[in-house]
C-alpha cells in the first residue's frame, strides 16, 4: 500500500441512528477499494459500533481510529471557565465537536464523557457535555473543532468573533498540541462564511488545520435515498423546503477527490495522516468477569456453592423424592444417584470457574420468591442442572425427567452458562432494582438492541416521505411476503413476486420507491432495550463499555449489543417478563381465596380430570 495522503476522520457509520448509512462491513470494503490504510468512525453521540468496527478493521489490515461526535455546552456562572465577551445570561450554543482516542486512556476518557452525557443529562436525545467535564477528561484525546456546525463555527456565524477567539483559547489550554482546526468543503454557505475566520484564527494561534469530509453515505448515488432517511427520522417530507438537508458531497470521498478539493491547503490534507499516526488504540476483547459474591468471612465461592447445593438438595429430596412409607435404607438408595450427580456437576462448575454465577442467580431468584414474585420453573438447557434445582433456580427434577447436564455446561465446549429465567411481567423491574441495589447502580445495566428498517416498514416510511398515495404504498407492501421467523428482503421479494416486478417495470414512482427502499433496508433506525438481557459487572460499567440511557427509564443501557457485550468482559443474565406467570399467580390467589390449598410444585401431572377438561 502506498504512503497515504489523506485519511477520513469524520465518518458516520450506520450506528449514527437514522442518519448514517454506511454499515461497518461496507465501510471496511470502501477502505480496501480506495486503498485507505486507516479510517475514523465518529458516530453521533455514541460508540455503539466501536468494538465491531475495531475488530473488523484490524482483521482487514486497516487501522481503526475510535472517535465520537459529541455536543458541548458552556454556561457562564456555572462553569469555572469565563468568557469575557459572553454576557452573564447567555449560553454558548450547544454544538458538536469530534473527539478521537489517542490511546487506551483517551478511550476511557471518552467513555467517561459519554457516561456523563447519558447518566447525568436530562436530555438523552441530545446529550451535551459541559466544558468543565470535558476539561476533567481531556487527556489523550485529539479534538477537532467541529467545522461550521461546531461551537466555534456557530459563534463566527453569529458575528461573535471576540467570543469565538476566547473559546478557541480555552480549547487550546484544554488540548495542548491535540487541537486541530477543522475545515470542510461540501459546498455549503456556512462553510464559505466561516472558512476565512477559521484560517485566520488557526494561523494566529498556531493551530494546525485538518481537512474533513463528513461522510454519511458511501457514494453520490446514495444521496437521494439518504435524504429520504433524514426525512423519515424527522417526520418531514422530501418536498419541504425548510428542513435538515445535507449535500450530495457528504459521501465517502477518495484520496484523489479530497486532495483536489483541498489542493490549496495541502497541510490540511497531510495533517489527517499525522492524526491517524498519533492515534493508536484498539477496543480489545477480554474474558468474562463475574462480580464477587459475598460468602461471608473465610468462605470461598466454591465452599458456599457446595454448602447451599447440599442443603438445598436434602430439602428437595424430602419434599419431592422421599415417600412417607420409605425406610431409611430405601431413602438412602433413592438419594444415591442424586448425590452422585450433584457431586459431578459441582466439580464441573468449579473446574470451569462458574460457582459465582450460580450463587448470583440463586440469590436474586431466592429474593424474588421471598417477595412473592412469581418465577418460572425453568426452561432451556439450564433445566438439566441438578445444582440449579437444589439452589431453587429451577423447579424441575432433571433425574426424574432424564435431562442432561452436559447440554448446559460441558468442559469440552467452554462457554458461559446461561439461565433463561422467567419473572412475572408486572414485577420483573423489582428484581432488576434489587440487583442494582446489591451490586451497585453503576454496575448493572440492561442490554441495548437496535431496530432495523425491514422490507415492509422501509417501503411505508419512504412512501410517506415521498408523499405517495397510501393505498398504492399499502398495495406494494402487501406484495412483500411477511414471515417474522425468516423475514424476506426486498430483493428477495422482487425476485419471487412476478406482479411486483411488473409494477416496478411499468410505474416510475414504484421503481423509485423500491430502489430507495433497497438502499435503506437493513439500516439501524433506533435503539431500545433488549427484552431480557441484563449485565452485572465487578466494576463501574463506564470503565468497560460505552453507556446509553433510554428516555423512558433511568436504568443504564449497555452501548454494545448482545453479540458484543460479552466480548468486553460482561456476563449476561436473562430476566424475562412473562405474562403467563402473572395470570397463573392470579389464578392461584383466586383458588386460595376459596379456601382450597394448592402448591404448584407438588400438584400431580397425571390428573385424568385435568386432561379431559383440556381435551374438551
Amino acid at each position: 500500500m502506498n504512503t497515504p495522503n489523506f485519511i477520513h476522520l469524520r465518518v458516520h457509520s450506520a450506528y449514527s441512528l437514522s442518519e448514517g448509512a454506511i454499515p461497518t462491513k461496507a465501510l471496511i470494503e470502501l477502505c480496501k477499494e480506495l486503498n485507505m490504510p486507516a479510517v475514523a468512525v465518529t458516530d453521533t453521540n455514541n460508540l455503539f459500533g466501536a468494538l465491531e468496527f475495531s475488530g473488523a478493521a484490524a482483521k482487514a489490515g486497516i487501522k481503526p481510529i475510535i472517535g465520537i461526535q459529541l455536543s458541548i455546552e458552556y454556561e457562564t456562572g456555572k462553569d469555572t471557565l469565563e468568557f469575557e465577551h459572553i454576557g452573564k445570561e447567555k449560553k454558548l450554543p450547544s454544538a458538536p465537536m469530534v473527539f478521537l482516542a489517542q490511546s487506551d486512556l483517551g478511550y476511557h476518557n471518552i467513555l467517561e464523557l459519554l457516561s456523563y452525557a447519558y447518566m447525568q443529562s436530562e436530555n438523552t436525545q441530545n446529550p451535551c457535555i459541559p466544558l468543565q467535564v470535558l476539561l476533567d477528561n481531556s487527556t489523550d484525546i485529539i479534538t477537532l473543532t467541529g467545522g461550521p456546525g461546531g461551537p466555534l463555527g456557530k459563534l463566527i456565524l453569529g458575528g461573535q468573533i471576540p467570543a469565538a477567539d476566547a473559546f478557541l483559547k480555552t480549547l487550546l489550554a484544554m488540548f495542548p498540541n491535540r487541537l486541530y482546526m477543522e475545515v470542510m468543503r461540501h459546498g455549503t454557505d456556512q462553510e464559505r462564511q466561516t472558512e476565512v475566520e477559521f484560517l485566520d484564527m488557526a494561523y494566529l494561534h498556531n493551530i494546525p488545520l485538518v481537512a474533513t469530509n463528513e461522510a454519511f453515505f458511501p457514494d453520490r448515488n446514495m444521496y437521494e435515498a439518504h435524504d429520504a432517511l433524514i426525512c423519515i427520522e424527522e417526520k418531514s417530507y422530501v418536498s419541504q423546503s425548510v428542513r435538515r438537508r445535507l449535500t450530495p458531497e457528504h459521501y465517502f470521498k477518495s484520496t484523489t477527490e479530497m486532495c483536489k478539493v483541498f489542493e490549496d491547503l495541502p497541510e490540511a490534507i497531510n495533517n489527517t495522516v499525522i492524526i491517524a499516526k498519533r492515534c493508536s488504540f484498539l477496543v480489545e476483547t477480554i474474558d468474562p468477569i463475574l462480580p464477587p459474591f459475598d460468602c461471608g468471612k473465610g468462605l470461598t465461592e466454591e465452599d458456599e456453592l457446595r454448602r447451599q447445593a447440599i442443603e438445598g438438595l436434602n430439602v428437595r429430596l424430602d419434599i419431592h423424592v422421599y415417600k412417607e412409607s420409605m425406610s431409611d435404607k430405601q431413602k438412602e438408595i433413592a438419594a444415591k444417584p442424586y448425590h452422585s450427580r450433584l457431586d459431578f456437576e459441582l466439580n464441573v462448575i468449579i473446574q470451569m470457574g462458574f460457582p459465582g454465577y450460580f450463587l448470583i442467580v440463586a440469590d436474586f431468584i431466592g429474593w424474588s420468591k421471598a417477595q412473592g414474585i412469581p418465577v418460572g420453573p425453568g426452561r432451556g438447557s439450564g433445566a438439566g442442572s441438578l445444582v440449579a434445582w437444589a439452589l431453587l433456580i429451577t423447579d424441575l427434577d432433571p433425574l426424574r425427567w432424564g435431562l442432561l447436564f452436559e447440554r448446559f455446561l460441558n468442559p469440552e465446549r467452554v462457554s458461559m452458562p446461561d439461565f433463561d429465567i422467567d419473572f412475572c411481567q408486572d414485577r420483573r423491574d423489582e428484581v432488576i432494582r434489587y440487583v442494582q441495589k446489591k451490586y451497585g447502580r453503576d454496575h448493572v445495566a440492561q442490554i441495548i438492541t437496535f431496530g432495523k428498517l425491514q422490507a415492509r416498514a422501509v417501503l411505508r416510511d419512504v412512501g410517506r416521505v415521498l408523499e405517495m398515495p397510501y393505498v398504492l404504498v399499502d398495495k406494494i407492501c402487501k406484495m412483500v411476503p411477511n414471515n417474522p421467523a425468516a423475514p424476506m428482503t426486498l430483493p428477495q421479494a422482487i425476485e419471487s413476486e412476478k406482479e411486483l416486478r411488473r409494477l416496478i417495470a411499468e410505474n416510475p414512482d414504484i421503481r423509485r420507491l423500491t430502489d430507495m427502499g433497497m438502499k435503506l433496508e437493513g439500516l439501524y433506525r433506533h435503539a431500545s432495550t433488549h427484552a431480557a438481557g441484563v449485565v452485572i459487572s465487578d466494576r463501574p460499567l463506564k470503565e468497560l463499555i460505552p453507556l446509553y440511557r433510554d428516555q423512558k427509564s433511568d436504568i443504564p443501557v449497555t452501548g454494545f449489543n448482545m453479540k458484543f457485550v460479552e466480548s468486553v468482559g460482561l456476563v449476561k443474565f436473562d430476566f424475562l417478563g412473562l405474562k403467563t406467570l402473572t395470570v397463573i399467580d392470579m389464578a392461584e390467589k383466586l383458588v386460595r381465596a376459596k379456601g382450597i390449598k394448592i402448591d404448584l410444585l407438588t400438584i400431580p401431572l397425571n390428573d385424568e380430570n385435568s386432561y379431559q377438561m383440556m381435551s374438551r
